[in-house]
């Protein structure tokens, strides 16, 4: 977009907006008159409302567009940087050669190789005759999935090659004391720190692939299997990051007990002042980076409140502008995987996430190929397996609403 066409933009969502809000207004007048919303009213309201959606998309596709470019400019530095290298355009014989003879293994199988080639691939697992992904195959993995999900765009995120790992978690806090002049200075409760142990659980998905795609040596077979990987692997990640139970999966954001919650003053809905609540309840050290998470039918109802003020609590933003949508002055990121509003549902998340969550990716990826479970449907079958953890690691960094 250029300034003229973001100057457009700014000015249709304002106007749209304040379209929605002079509907709205009309809606809560005739509920306040009747006790009830003139169905044309609601009509004309949910239009509006799927106009602002349209927004909050574009929103986001501005967003990713800008983090593209930016990706962009990071790797054409790096290329330039490897450009300048006196050996540059030698490769490495050894990375080249594990993809070419994966490749070729994924298309033919283990028949296809030779006794040199089978050496050059990584064993995962000899009785399911699964091997190791090269790193190349990891990293674009990764990369999609993290364009996938909320959760890991505002999470710290660690690699391991081990099947767990154990970061440090704060136990106890430095507490101060007054003394007279001269006076005995007794011990004091100290900083103390412990270890939390984050597991990194099995993760698999499966793909189907016809034999004559297989021949056909046009078929991008990798950009098919990536794409069809990284699809069913954030789903997975993306529920379980939110509302996993810890039980052969991560622990999600919703799940962790010592999390604190806001109780909704309605029964079956969410109010202003239940927002404001939660804003209160992180805080202050948190506040700076502080996000708000919900799902897409939540800011539908987000939309339509307003302070004691009269004045409505959320605000639209076009991110180009440098100013996103925002409620109460902090950032909006949709996470499809929040449940709607409903009785004893959790479907906002607030706070830091950044301080609260971390995501740990066990580097490995192996693939199996399986010639004979689909064979009577001409498809060999792919089954991919991974290792992902995640855990709330400072509960009081975020804190949740709970309908009542």
């Amino acid at each position: 977009m250029d300034n003229n066409e973001v100057k457009s933009a700014v000015e249709t969502l304002g106007k749209t907006f304040e379209s929605f809000k002079k509907a709205n207004d009309e809606r809560l007048v005739q509920i306040e008159k009747k006790g009830s919303s003139d169905p044309i009213t609601e009509d004309k309201l949910s239009k509006i409302d799927a106009e602002l959606d349209k927004f909050a998309d574009v929103e986001k596709s501005m967003k990713a567009q800008a983090d593209s470019q930016k990706k962009q400019q990071e790797q054409m530095a790096r290329l330039e940087t490897i450009i300048s290298r006196p050996d540059f355009g030698k490769g490495s014989p050894v990375e080249s050669m594990q993809k070419k003879v994966y490749d070729k293994w994924l298309r033919t199988g283990k028949d296809g190789l030779s006794p040199d080639e089978v050496k050059v691939l990584t064993v995962s697992n000899d009785a399911t005759a699964g091997y190791l992904a090269p790193p190349e195959y990891v990293r674009e993995l990764i990369k999609g999935i993290i364009e996938y999900s909320p959760v890991r765009s505002l999470a710290r995120v660690r690699t391991t090659t081990q099947r767990s790992v154990q970061v440090p978690k704060r136990t106890g806090t430095f507490s101060a004391a007054w003394v007279a002049e001269q006076g005995t200075r007794s011990e004091t409760t100290g900083y103390t720190v412990g270890l939390e142990e984050i597991p990194a659980h099995e993760l698999y998905a499966l793909v189907d692939i016809s034999e004559q795609e297989l021949e056909d040596s046009v078929f991008n077979l990798e950009a098919e299997m990536n794409t069809e990987f990284v699809e069913q692997f954030a789903k997975a990640e993306g529920n379980a990051f939110i509302s996993g139970d810890s039980v052969g999966k991560p622990q999600g954001l919703i799940s962790n007990s010592s999390v604190g919650t806001i109780t909704t003053a309605a029964n079956d809905a969410l109010a202003a002042d239940d927002l404001i609540g939660a804003a209160h309840n992180v805080k202050s050290e948190y506040m700076r980076n502080a996000t708000w998470l919900f799902n897409r039918a939540t800011l539908s109802a987000i939309r339509k409140l307003k302070d004691d003020a009269n004045q409505y609590i959320f605000q639209p933003g076009i991110y180009q502008m440098g100013i996103g949508s925002n409620l109460l002055g902090h950032p909006i990121v949709e996470a499809a995987d929040l449940a709607d509003i409903a009785d004893g549902t959790k479907p906002v998340v607030f706070g830091d996430i950044r301080r609260a969550y971390m995501i740990v990716d066990r580097v490995a990826l192996s693939i199996m190929r399986d010639p004979f479970t689909q064979a009577s449907s001409g498809n060999v079958r792919y089954v991919a397996r991974r290792r992902v953890g995640g855990q709330v690691i400072l509960p009081e960094a975020i804190t949740t609403i709970t309908i009542q």
